[in-house]
């Protein structure tokens, strides 16, 4: 039917040419923010999805932070409906300026967060968070980098802890490692630079027998000791540079580039901080990019492990050229630029876990 407009309580008068009635005249869809009865309006959605509601012009009133949601279409929300009553979730409840403070203490507790976890933990939706991000920023409190964001005084040097990288991405990271893994035959001379997804690829390392491994990870190296204590990896030895640790315990400076450039490799699989068209791979350790060049100038085939999260990030110092990459081992989120940035660039591009 037609409609002028209509009011929503805590927002102003929303605009009738992009909403669409929702509800019943048996139970009414309201607003966040509404009394129980009262009609109220919603944009169209594409999907079943919870999306953000339409908002009014912020002037209208200015005391509220948070934005309207419309309700799910999931069976329980809408038996919820037909009584006249529901409840968002407790974080989806906050006001954009509490959402807010919790997504900066986690971005300088943690020294990064990702647009995906921030929806899973808040309950919200990917545009909400985005716009958190954007409001942040504008603040100065942080960086949006690719798919996230990090403190803004440490966004190109800063280098996120161990502990930190470890909790992100998990499953593309397992689904990287297990494809990696494939590309190894026993007897082969493998070299693994330090990082997260070199870590999860080492335990899948630990079953192929008679390796040469390289490494200038700390964790990495333990790894394949505890594996050859447990009678694992029959025939594997391990050798672990010198140097000087690192936030992400790799070892890098002059002891570790002269020990690297010494010896020759079959296979380098290589993480990074970041990957783009134009800086290639990067990282904000300026030390450890001299010690990934030593290690991409003494292998035979550079294999780059990373999720399809570093597309796009660029760190302070480039080590090598997307040219200078044999093979690409990714996963299926990767965006659609980089996998033709990968056709151009790379010589081989493999997507783990993605369907055959």
């Amino acid at each position: 039917r037609a409609v002028r407009s209509l009011g929503c309580l805590g927002h102003g008068v929303l605009s009738p040419e992009r909403l669409a009635w929702r509800g019943t005249a048996g139970g009414r869809t309201r607003c966040g923010h509404g009394s129980a009865g009262t009609w109220r309006l919603h944009p169209p959605r594409p999907n079943r999805n919870r999306t953000e509601g339409a908002v009014a012009t912020p002037s209208a009133h200015p005391g509220v932070a948070a934005p309207c949601h419309a309700w799910d279409d999931g069976p329980g929300n809408r038996d919820a409906a037909k009584g006249g009553s529901a409840s968002l979730t407790e974080n989806s409840n906050l006001l954009a300026e509490q959402r807010r403070a919790l997504i900066l203490d986690e971005v300088r507790r943690r020294g990064g967060v990702r647009v995906n976890e921030l929806t899973r933990r808040l309950g919200v939706s990917d545009m909400t968070i985005r716009r958190d991000l954007d409001a942040l920023a504008r603040q100065g409190a942080v960086e949006k980098v690719h798919g996230g964001a990090v403190p803004v005084e440490e966004a190109r040097t800063h280098e996120p802890g161990f502990e930190a990288k470890s909790s992100l991405e998990l499953s593309a990271k397992e689904e990287i490692a297990r494809a990696a893994a494939r590309l190894v035959s026993p007897g082969s001379a493998v070299a693994l630079s330090g990082g997260t997804t070199t870590y999860a690829l080492a335990h899948r390392l630990t079953q192929v027998e008679n390796l040469t491994v390289v490494t200038n990870s700390v964790r990495v190296a333990d790894v394949f000791e505890r594996s050859l204590r447990q009678g694992g990896g029959a025939g594997t030895t391990v050798v672990l540079t010198g140097g000087v640790r690192t936030p992400s315990d790799s070892l890098v400076g002059p002891i570790a580039d002269r020990a690297i450039r010494s010896l020759h490799f079959d296979l380098l699989f290589l993480g990074c901080h970041g990957i783009s068209p134009e800086a290639g791979l990067s990282t904000p350790n300026l030390a450890e990019a001299e010690t990934n060049r030593s290690f991409v100038a003494s292998t035979r085939r550079l294999v780059v492990v990373a999720d399809h999260t570093k597309w796009g990030t660029v760190g302070l110092s480039t080590f090598a050229a997307l040219d200078e990459v044999d093979t690409w081992v990714s996963d299926p989120g990767l965006p659609a630029e980089a996998r033709e940035a990968a056709r151009e660039h790379v010589r081989e591009l493999v997507l783990a876990g993605a369907p055959d």
